[in-house]
């Protein structure tokens, strides 16, 4: 009986050893699960995102230059109406040869209207509208709801204090694939943006200027975006005449798009 005992307790040692070996081996596939979004940094952005437009719906006009080398500017004026970060309507207003394309976008997708066109053609975020300006450029601005983001560093500029964050997107659908982005820690205003493609190459750098009081609060009323591979050709976006507006859902339908004007 003694001896039955023993092997009996020298089988159980063993098992327990198996699962105590198990037990510790389960964290280090934890371990292996990406962390939990960065709550704190999610906040800086969405703060940064309702400096730079009103969460209510609004429409602004946005006039575009783009130089390039010694060519004479070329100019572009849109109207843009928007609703909630998710629903925009873009419209050319000049120059008058291309007046009435109209830019739908519903979430993450982008149909354009032209007159001579009967139904709208689908197109995407990432896709050049003007110069430095992508159609995502104009058409979204949700950097919370595109962009996994965290916070690399702080930054002392001048005798401001800057949060550093990179910005990853969620999916491939979204304008650009990684940002950094500046952000004041006290005003929350953005300084400056690097946008990057899929391949990790620094497509343009953008800068926050001329800030301004619309719709009750100091807002960028210009843009700067600067070709990072030529280094020759920027844009300047300019904001005026921002207003608050009812927008009801039919507008950011298709078959809205031709009664807009």
């Amino acid at each position: 009986m003694t001896f039955i005992q023993s092997r009996a307790s020298r089988v159980f040692a063993l098992v327990s050893l198996f699962f105590l070996h198990f037990s510790h081996s389960v964290p280090a596939q934890e371990a292996a699960t990406p962390p939990p979004d960065d709550a704190y940094a999610r906040s800086i952005v969405e703060k940064a995102d309702q400096v730079r437009f009103p969460s209510e719906g609004f429409q602004v006009d946005i006039g575009i230059a783009t130089t390039q080398g010694d060519k004479p500017a070329e100019m572009r004026k849109y109207r843009v109406l928007s609703k909630g970060n998710e629903n925009t309507v873009v419209m050319v207003t000049e120059p008058a040869s291309e007046r009435g394309q109209i830019i739908l976008m519903k979430g993450r997708d982008l149909w354009v209207f032209m007159p001579d066109v009967s139904q709208p053609v689908r197109i995407s975020l990432a896709q050049r509208l003007t110069g430095q300006v992508a159609n995502g450029d104009l058409a979204r601005a949700n950097f919370a709801g595109d962009y996994n983001p965290k916070i690399l560093r702080s930054e002392t500029i001048g005798s401001d204090e800057f949060h550093v964050l990179e910005l990853t997107a969620v999916d491939r659908s979204v304008t650009y694939q990684r940002v950094m982005y500046w952000v004041n820690k006290k005003t929350f205003w953005p300084l400056k943006a690097e946008f990057y493609s899929l391949s990790n190459r620094l497509l343009k750098k953008c800068r926050y200027e001329k800030f301004e009081t619309m719709v009750g609060k100091p807002r960028p009323t210009r843009l700067v975006m600067e070709d990072a591979l030529r280094g020759n050709e920027q844009s300047v976006l300019e904001y005026s005449s921002m207003k608050l507006r009812d927008l009801p859902d039919k507008v950011f339908t298709k078959d809205y798009l031709k009664k807009l004007e």
